[in-house]
């Protein structure tokens, strides 16, 4: 497994247009609510039903909500997309193809004061395969079809992570144009 050590790791300020602007420790870049670039990727299988993750306990914030498949942030110098691919096969023990398809600007104030404030590159792909994820990332996973999620989003709208939560809505309109022969 790759470390993702917290004190070593960067990420890459940008400005709205996601142009590089500087490189800073990754939990500098939290605690005082910097942009920087991220990515997050939405895995689905052949029924159209999305693949979450729940966050492990010990995650430096939002430890236990449950998430999009996986996310995190390249590290300076390396494409969104490599590292996306990366990622995937880190936290969640696989790999597929990827497409992104859109991204957008969100700030938030997330637990142990820290702020999220990123430009997330959105990334689909589909996989029916075993999943065989990283125990230190991620404390539990399970599929759930967009009727489903979007129900429990409206009712129990803690227990998702805020970027899941502020994606869903983009993410739903693609899916009901990508998964059309599915009913929602």
């Amino acid at each position: 497994m790759h470390c993702y050590c917290m004190e070593l790791s960067k990420v890459i300020l940008v400005n709205e247009n996601d142009e590089q602007t500087g490189v800073i420790g990754k939990m500098e870049a939290h605690e005082r609510g910097f942009l920087h670039r991220a990515f997050s990727i939405f895995i689905f299988n052949s029924r159209g039903e999305l693949l979450l993750q729940q966050r492990a306990l010990h995650k430096y914030h939002s430890g236990g909500l449950w998430t999009n498949t996986c996310c995190s942030h390249p590290q300076p110098g390396e494409d969104t997309l490599v590292a996306a691919h990366k990622r995937l096969k880190e936290e969640m023990g696989f790999t597929t193809k990827l497409e992104k398809i859109f991204d957008f600007i969100y700030k938030a104030d997330v637990d142990n004061e820290l702020t999220e404030f990123e430009l997330d590159h959105v990334f689909v792909g589909e996989y029916d395969g075993p999943v065989e994820y990283n125990t230190d990332e991620v404390m539990n996973c399970r599929y759930k079809s967009m009727a489903e999620l979007k129900r429990a989003i409206e009712d129990e709208p803690f227990d998702f992570t805020i970027w899941f939560r502020l994606a869903f809505p983009d993410l739903e309109k693609w899916w009901k144009s990508r998964y059309k022969h599915i009913k929602s």
